[in-house]
């Protein structure tokens, strides 16, 4: 210690922590430490009299200056006897804790009755990392429950969201295990936490009663699949129950936008949530009823019929939400600070909204799917087989009238918009028609033969293409919201072909092949298009370039598509399973939900497929990375006998 710091020898305290160093004060006098490293105590008040810092809860510090070659624990008369007066002194039967081990979980900080009387090394042996489950078993815990008085879900404290509940129906191999697969806990380490949800098997009423054992495997894989209905209702009522707790009712996000934005962005998600709670409860009085669940047929087949009408309209409307969701983002700071406050609450736990808004329509399309798994589990010679098969004629009606709904509107609003950015200099086409849609729109590279007086040459010219499912419309851009239109041919009157640069050679354009080297243009991969009949009624061929090899397969495939006439054996396609979720960007694009199957018909080179979903018969495109290949031929005819039945279903509605 310097003298000029004018204290007696005396005075000063026999050992200095670094917080109170001549170094540490040039800096300051606090300083963040770990928590490991101090612990709180209660100072007597003998200790109060003496220091007026002391009289306060005090923090005794633990040094990691050790010696080996002193005992490290004191006998428990000699820590009873320790000096509280002074916190810098040195306290005798601290056990020495260095800052990394103070940081570092799992080191057990506690058991001091095992050193007792002992010595022990600066450096312990660190136990494995245990999951304490009464610790993390709060971390899903969900304040407010929606569902009160139903027994079944009454003690779940940890609930699964319906966005991380994946239904068992409809994993593409769940029918081949025939017990559920029980989740392994890795006794080392907790990589994520995941709440956990019960199985019919796992039911104690189930165990208690030996009801699983008693009956055949078919029946149980029946049960099982019945009670997924039951449990996926419920984790879907909760995470509506959240969507509007949390941010419909929220007064301080509806501050932020207008109620027309409001009622965009939410639309009749309360008519949802109430017909929802109304099918969920009529469920679960039926399994409460008795654990073994005879149908259910008849509650599906009724609630799809009228309880869900509600569900037609929020699909309908979902071009809007999703709009005005994006403009407020985009625009409004407010909105989006506010929003962002509520997503990291526990309750939300850390879940975009977008993920809440868009739980009815993936919930609908998910119950055809349920139900016919239900059929396949249930003997076709019975009644029960009937029943589930009509219940699987409603849901599935309702699903279609879902989509009908949704497509409508968009098309509708979409053919408006179009209508009013299109500026014809020529002969007019009437656009806006109940019965047309877009198909596809983008830019392509036009390579535009010209004829001089003394040679010929090639020119690019950039066009914007607007395909209907009955016309294309053919225009230059000027601007992100304006068109001039120059050319139109009925859709019925398009040749496509694929041309690839040594074919340029036999092309009266002969020097176009040398351009497109020669300038660089990226524009390379080519196909022709030819209208047999155009806006004049004269024949027009043009030579087009796009940037990559998908969008020249998509152009071809979206040009030509009426023109095929080619039937393709589905048996012989190959399979995919949607591991990603994914959302169409485009109007020939495929939105798709993770555990979705889709039957591929094309590959392209640079990442895409164009497929059809199996759920609906849907077609499209969507990137290879959000799906994996099927490859057991079991699960690959059972996906072909699904389509079957659902397909099928869908034409006699």
């Amino acid at each position: 210690v310097s003298p000029e710091r004018g204290a007696a020898p005396q005075e000063q305290p026999p050992v200095v922590l670094s917080t109170h160093s001549p170094a540490a004060l040039k800096v300051g006098t606090q300083q963040i430490i770990p928590k490991g490293l101090a612990s709180e105590i209660k100072v007597t008040g003998k200790g109060s009299s003496q220091n007026a810092e002391t009289s306060r809860r005090v923090l005794k510090v633990r040094s990691m200056v050790e010696s080996l070659s002193l005992p490290l624990v004191a006998d428990a008369e000699e820590e009873a006897e320790g000096d509280l007066d002074s916190a810098g002194s040195l306290r005798r039967g601290l056990r020495s804790t260095s800052y990394r081990r103070a940081v570092v979980s799992g080191v057990d900080f506690d058991s001091s009755a095992n050193f007792k009387k002992k010595n022990r090394m600066s450096q312990p042996a660190l136990k494995a990392v245990v999951e304490d489950k009464e610790k993390f078993s709060s971390l899903g815990r969900v304040k407010k429950k929606m569902v009160k008085g139903q027994g079944t879900f009454d003690g779940e404290e940890n609930a699964v969201l319906y966005q991380n509940y994946k239904e068992k129906a409809l994993d593409i191999d769940s029918d081949e295990e025939s017990e559920p697969r029980e989740q392994k806990l890795d006794e080392k380490i907790v990589f994520q936490y995941k709440p956990l949800r019960s199985t019919w098997s796992q039911l104690s009423v189930v165990k208690k009663n030996g009801i699983s054992e008693a009956i055949s495997q078919e029946e149980r894989k029946r049960q099982e699949a019945i009670f997924e209905v039951i449990s996926s209702e419920h984790s879907y009522l909760l995470s509506l129950e959240i969507l509007i707790r949390m941010f419909k009712n929220s007064r301080e996000l509806s501050h932020t936008m207008t109620k027309t934005e409001s009622h965009h962005l939410f639309s009749n998600i309360t008519d949802v949530y109430e017909a929802s709670k109304k099918f969920f409860n009529e469920l679960e009085a039926r399994h409460q009823n008795s654990i073994f669940i005879d149908d259910i047929s008849d509650i599906v087949e009724k609630h799809s019929s009228s309880t869900f009408d509600p569900y037609v309209k929020y699909c309908t409307n979902e071009v809007y939400q999703q709009r005005t969701l994006q403009k407020l983002l985009a625009t409004n700071p407010s909105f989006k600070e506010v929003l962002s406050r509520i997503e990291a609450h526990e309750d939300c736990r850390n879940l975009p909204m977008i993920s809440f808004l868009i739980l009815p329509m993936q919930r609908v399309t998910r119950l055809p799917l349920l139900m016919d798994t239900i059929c396949q589990k249930t003997p076709k010679d019975s009644s029960k087989y009937e029943n589930c098969k009509q219940a699987l004629k409603e849901v599935s009606k309702l699903v279609r009238l879902c989509n009908e709904g949704a497509r409508k509107m968009e098309r509708t609003e979409m053919m408006y918009t179009i209508n009013s950015q299109l500026e014809f200099k020529i002969k007019p086409f009437p656009l806006v028609s109940s019965s047309r849609w877009l198909v596809k729109r983008g830019e392509l590279t036009a390579y535009v033969e010209d004829t001089g007086l003394f040679s010929k040459r090639t020119s690019k010219q950039q066009v914007y293409f607007f395909l209907f499912n009955d016309v294309l419309i053919i225009t230059k851009k000027k601007s992100e919201e304006s068109y001039n239109v120059t050319d139109y041919a009925l859709r019925d009157q398009l040749v496509v072909q694929q041309c690839d640069s040594e074919d340029l050679t036999a092309s009266p354009a002969k020097n176009t092949s040398t351009m497109l080297y020669s300038r660089q243009s990226s524009a390379t991969h080519l196909f022709r298009l030819a209208a047999l009949s155009n806006h004049a009624g004269e024949r027009v061929e043009m030579l087009l370039g796009a940037e990559t090899q998908s969008d020249r397969a998509r152009w071809i495939t979206a040009l030509g598509r009426d023109r095929d006439g080619q039937k393709t054996d589905r048996t012989t396609l190959t399979q995919v399973e949607i591991i990603r979720t994914y959302t169409a960007k485009q109007a020939d694009e495929l939105s798709l939900q993770v555990a979705d199957v889709v039957l591929v018909y094309q590959k392209v080179n640079d990442g895409w497929y164009e497929g059809e979903r199996l759920r609906d018969g849907e077609r499209g495109w969507f990137p290879m990375e959000c799906a994996k290949e099927i490859t057991c031929r079991a699960t690959i005819d059972k996906n072909m006998e699904r389509m079957g039945r659902l397909l099928g279903l869908e034409t006699n509605v």
